[in-house]
């Protein structure tokens, strides 16, 4: 309250009235729910509950973040004792209010714990909510990555559900995936098997290919390998180091977002403002679309139903990456 109101007695006496029902108020129900996780301990300053200038900006790592060694300490000791999630954003699309949830956790273990939500479907058959793990939308997104008239593509990196489903699309549309390790070829022959129509080999060249599809495990020695002008694609969910100048580079697997998002003040990790991971933006698409099956576990969707459900709705592909400025 005002302190003058209150030092000469003319403060409004609804005020505490209107003060008791707002806090009687029932708590906003969310239709969207996004689980994410930290990915480093010093992550937390760059959420919304953290530091605004930090979160306004694609996630970095600084060196002033070492500063606050005792608050990052803190918190981590905090979240193992607490274990809870938490709140880190809210937003409004349309006629959807959607949240985004915090786990207190730091790695990513998607296939290693529940098979990407598999286990926890079979476990709660009447779930009433829908789980989404986006891997469709992936999918889409960075085959519509890749330019037109590439007839062949090198796949690396640990094979994920979205590199198992990239590489079959990509040999039902009679391009080339060219693999460098035996395990990896072994891998997807025994995944696609004759569906891979004779498009998947194995090679030793690293210039082979002008377009890689890479994912987490590319060294550095392999990246550098890599021809002039190559276009880096990933199809993890987190960045590559950006070695090369002469190279292009795209971002994780993500989308513009369309104006009518509100309430967007901060970015998602390292990406810029108003850009958004697929594997968020899915989750808003099944709710908007009114889809009712679950998309996880091995399971991937219609493609092209989900890419163009995706325009629809506003959100666009991300510009052709520059090249690197490292």
């Amino acid at each position: 309250m005002p302190i003058y109101d209150y030092i000469y007695g003319t403060v409004d006496k609804s005020l505490d009235t209107l003060y008791e029902i707002s806090l009687q108020r029932k708590e906003e129900t969310p239709n969207v729910v996004h689980l994410m996780h930290l990915t480093t301990p010093e992550s937390i300053y760059h959420l919304r509950v953290g530091f605004a200038c930090l979160a306004s900006k694609p996630y970095s790592s600084a060196w002033y973040l070492w500063l606050l060694w005792p608050v990052t300490l803190w918190f981590m000791m905090l979240t193992r004792i607490y274990r809870r999630t938490f709140v880190v954003e809210r937003n409004r699309f349309r006629q959807l209010r959607l949240q985004t949830w915090a786990i207190p956790n730091f790695r990513e273990q998607g296939k290693e714990l529940n098979r990407y939500g598999e286990v926890y479907v079979k476990k709660h058959p009447q779930l009433k909510v829908k789980l989404v793990d986006g891997s469709s939308l992936a999918v889409a997104v960075l085959l519509n990555s890749i330019p037109k008239g590439t007839t062949q593509v090198l796949l690396r990196g640990n094979l994920t559900k979205v590199a198992f489903a990239v590489a079959f699309s990509l040999c039902q549309k009679g391009i080339q995936v060219t693999v460098l390790r035996e395990d990896e070829y072994e891998k997807l022959d025994k995944s696609l098997g004759t569906k891979s129509e004779g498009k998947l080999v194995i090679s030793k060249s690293y210039s082979s290919c002008k377009v890689w599809l890479v994912g987490d495990d590319l060294t550095e020695e392999e990246q550098r390998k890599a021809n002039k002008g190559t276009l880096f694609i990933l199809f993890s969910q987190f960045p590559l180091k950006n070695l090369r100048k002469d190279c292009f580079y795209h971002t994780t697997p993500a989308m513009q977002t369309p104006k009518a998002l509100e309430n967007v003040d901060s970015c998602e990790n390292w990406l810029p403002r108003r850009v958004m991971s697929v594997w968020r933006i899915a989750g808003i698409l099944h709710a908007l679309e009114g889809w009712e099956e679950h998309e996880c576990g091995y399971t991937i969707s219609n493609i092209d139903k989900v890419w163009e459900a995706c325009l629809k709705h506003g959100f666009q592909p991300l510009t052709v990456p520059t090249q690197s400025k490292s």
